[in-house]
């Protein structure tokens, strides 16, 4: 699309929405103040313009709307206030709205301040009623209990007494009368009164709470304590506790200002209590009658809290969408410059060039809308600041996009890797996960989400379940790959089956006792499709596979960063860079192909010819021996005249691709400030693609050229080594495949092959489960997890390092519908 739109070199890029970014302009908008806020809510909701902060240098209490976002600030924390509540009650916030669209922030503020009051009311009130009624349950406890200990006291004293009195009428001495008499005027002398305290204490601290009165009163007092079965409710916190009843008699008001202080370090709640027996059943139905009382007073306001909780419910996602808005709405306009008549606001930002009729008909809409007696104005601003990247991309390419992005964000109009990933990046996996029972289980896991996409989309997953969901599409195009690669090597949890046709070959006899010693004779035609099933368990399977896949690794990779090597041409084309295309194109392509290229052919040959040629011999001695006889390595006649010519072509390349073009970006730079060199003035997109042509050193006043010479020179260090060691890299792809493989293998035969061999069905049964276990722990998730990362990086490095810069920036336009609610609330 970017192509199309370009003047002169629209036609050297395919014509692929995604291959470059969209084209951008920097746009000024002029709004009069009274349609400011209409015509922001309307761009919005558009989402088709990144607004720039034209107020960087005030801080956000000096910018005009400060008290506006003040204001919404206030009114999302009341809605905080309102969710944590109803998260409290166990209400949920409904969904659908049941009010009238057409609410009014001022209403709303309004609002949402006589329901804070309201609710903070209900709250207040129902606390105290619960504490009260906390404290009512314990009164009452302690009523049971202490009215226990007198019961029990009084009737283990009135025994006593009676036995002491039985002691005295059976003694016939003539003195008894005399000196129970005595007796009796003596003890009446000695008596004296003592108080008493009771109520509850935790019971953690009672064993404390009974060592600290024992020596604040050296032991001058009597302290009971009693279980109480069930936690309570402390008054205080509002918590469930342990308590035990305490119950102290002490003598002296010394005594009990010290007991009052210690109750009240140890939070023991103190209670009264009357000795005589009617005012204790008066005490405790007036107690009963209280609890009743709070019990119903307490429930009735529970209900009412909760009705107005549910009503709060109803509209709360309407009202937070509406705080959300404004608040967005209000950050924006605080972005915008005020114009020095301070009638209208001044705004500028980047959009897609597609969307400028839509944001003149969202102006226009806003101004009619508002009764505003000017419209907005909107023009196109020229400018040499890099525009924002935007690929716009749905659902299935999202994904793909995404990975690309890790990387980084592609430069302004810079040919996009992602197009490509869409295919290559799940067929690079597939080679290293080539089983096709695997690649069905990866499948069926991913078609549960694309099933149940709607559903989860609109819930909130675990870090790793929502990873795995957004990348759902990635994991379906694996699954398919894996599936075909799995079908070209023939492996079903790591056995063969006949598919596509019987085996070519067969055994010499019909005992096959030879068939692993001598081999088998081929008796058909070659299998039609992938490797044949009688390589499985043969003695030359591991090197025929090893062979195989190492020698289609190095294919697999010569072609893929060619296609990187490609790009950078397209780059070049596009952006009129001729330098580029001549010193840098050209020789990496030359350098590449002559070696790694030259060896792909090779292999091709060697598999086409069925040759016996040794290409490590081949490649070795074509650097240290080029002039050498190939004895038995001929593959194609005239082959070492060729190879010669590759290496001089090689040779000659490195140089190519270090000298001239530092001296011609220094001769460039030297014609431009002499004014030797004129551009005619061009459109806004035309300019922002020349300016992204233009070298990174030949934008400053003076070129550094020993700067630009060690850059092109690390530039061609690095690509002359990287071409060996990313073609090196690429043989993970056999390596991970052959430790695939390798594993199936050996928990196919190792652990359900043994199991069954057993002849026993709980043996059996286990080493199902073991497999099974096995399968999905170690194959399903640890390799697919491996496989991934080899092929992030095989694209990331080997892939994009050929061509990518990766150094823009994302377009991210003003949006309600991008808006969530970690980020204004």
């Amino acid at each position: 699309m970017g192509e199309r739109r370009r003047g002169g070199g629209g036609g050297c890029c395919p014509p692929m929405d995604l291959f470059r970014s969209e084209p951008m302009q920097l746009a000024q908008v002029i709004i009069p103040i009274e349609s400011a806020h209409l015509t922001v809510s309307y761009l919005g909701g558009l989402g088709l313009l990144q607004f720039k902060d034209l107020n960087a240098d005030k801080s956000p209490f000096q910018r005009t709307y400060a008290a506006q976002i003040k204001k919404c600030g206030e009114m999302a924390r009341k809605l905080r206030f309102f969710k944590e509540q109803m998260s409290k009650a166990g209400l949920v916030p409904s969904i659908k709205s049941t009010t009238r669209a057409d609410i009014n922030v001022d209403d709303l503020e309004t609002k949402l301040g006589e329901l804070e009051a309201e609710l903070v009311e209900i709250n207040a009130n129902g606390e105290k009623l619960q504490r009260t009624y906390s404290e009512m349950l314990e009164y009452k406890l302690v009523l049971q209990k202490v009215s226990e200990f007198f019961h029990s006291a009084q009737s283990s004293a009135t025994a006593q007494h009676r036995e002491i009195e039985s002691q005295h009428a059976g003694e016939e001495s003539i003195d008894t009368p005399l000196l129970h008499d005595q007796e009796m005027v003596t003890d009446a002398s000695k008596q004296m009164k003592l108080g008493f305290l009771c109520g509850l204490v935790p019971r953690e601290k009672s064993m404390a709470f009974e060592r600290i009165l024992f020596r604040a009163t050296r032991g001058n007092v009597f302290l009971n304590q009693a279980e109480v079965e069930e936690p309570v409710i402390d008054p205080a916190s509002g918590e469930k506790v342990e308590k035990n009843v305490y119950l102290i008699f002490y003598s002296g008001e010394r005594a009990k200002n010290k007991i009052l202080k210690i109750c009240e370090a140890f939070g023991a709640n103190r209670y009264p209590f009357n000795e005589d027996l009617g005012k204790q059943a008066q005490m405790s139905s007036e107690v009963m009658a209280r609890l009743s009382e709070l019990k119903t007073t307490i429930d009735a306001g529970l209900a009412h809290r909760g009705n107005l909780l549910q009503t709060i419910g109803d509209q709360y996602e309407q009202w937070s969408r509406l705080v959300r808005k404004e608040k967005a709405i209000y950050h924006t306009l605080n972005m915008l410059s005020l114009d020095v008549t301070k009638k209208c606001l001044v705004a500028e930002g980047w959009c897609p060039v597609f969307a400028t009729k839509q944001i003149q008909d969202a102006l226009q809409r806003a101004a009619f809308d508002a009764n505003a007696q000017v419209e907005a104005i909107f023009q196109v601003l020229h400018t040499k600041e890099l525009p924002p990247t935007y690929f716009r991309t749905n659902k299935f390419t999202s994904a793909f996009q995404e990975i690309v992005d890790a990387y980084g964000v592609a430069r302004y109009q810079e040919a996009n890797p992602g197009v490509y990933t869409i295919v290559t990046f799940p067929f690079l996996f597939a080679v290293m996960f080539g089983d096709w029972g695997h690649g069905i289980c990866l499948l069926l896991a991913t078609l549960v989400y694309i099933f149940r996409e709607k559903k989860l989309s609109g819930q909130k997953l675990g870090d790793i379940t929502e990873m795995t969901f957004g990348g759902r599409y990635v994991i379906l195009i694996m699954a398919l790959f894996s599936i075909y690669t799995g079908l070209i090597y023939n492996e079903f949890f790591s056995v063969p089956f006949e598919l596509f046709g019987l085996s070519a070959y067969a055994c010499r006899d019909l005992s096959c006792r030879d068939a692993t010693t001598v081999g088998l004779i081929k008796v058909r035609d070659t299998y039609p499709f992938g490797v044949d099933p009688a390589w499985h368990g043969t003695r030359s399977e591991l090197p025929f596979l090893n062979s195989l896949k190492m020698k289609m690794s190095i294919l697999l990779g010569v072609a893929q960063m060619n296609l990187g090597i490609i790009l950078s041409y397209f780059n070049a084309k596009f952006f009129g860079n001729c330098v580029n295309i001549w010193f840098q194109f050209i020789p990496q392509m030359i350098f590449l192909n002559s070696l790694f290229g030259y060896l792909s052919l090779l292999i091709i040959v060697k598999w086409c010819t069925g040759s016996q040629a040794d290409l490590y011999h081949i490649m070795i001695y074509m650097f240290l021996s080029p002039t050498d006889d190939l004895g038995e390595n001929i593959l194609f006649p005239g082959q070492k005249t060729v190879q010669l010519v590759l290496l001089l072509l090689a040779l000659v390349s490195v140089p190519w691709m270090l000298l001239p073009k530092p001296f011609l970006l220094k001769k460039q730079h030297e014609e431009r400030h002499r004014g030797n060199s004129y551009m005619p003035l061009e459109t806004t997109e035309n300019s922002f693609q020349l300016e992204t042509n233009h070298d990174v050193h030949g934008d400053h006043e003076e070129l550094e050229f020993s700067e630009v010479f060690v850059h092109q020179l690390i530039h061609t260090i690095e690509f002359v080594l990287g071409a060996v060691s990313n073609t090196a890299s690429y043989l993970r792809l056999w390596a991970l495949s052959l430790a695939h493989s390798e594993l199936s293998s050996v928990f196919y035969e190792k652990v359900l092959l043994l199991a069954w061999g057993f002849n026993n069905v709980i043996i059996l049964i286990v080493g199902i489960i073991i497999f099974i276990c096995a399968t999905v722990g170690v194959l399903l998730v640890m390799e697919t997890l491996s496989a991934f990362l080899h092929a992030l990086r095989l694209h990331w490095v080997e892939f994009q390092n050929k061509f990518y810069e990766g150094d823009g920036y994302k377009f991210y336009p003003f949006s309600f519908a991008l808006a969530s609610d970690e980020d204004d609330f």
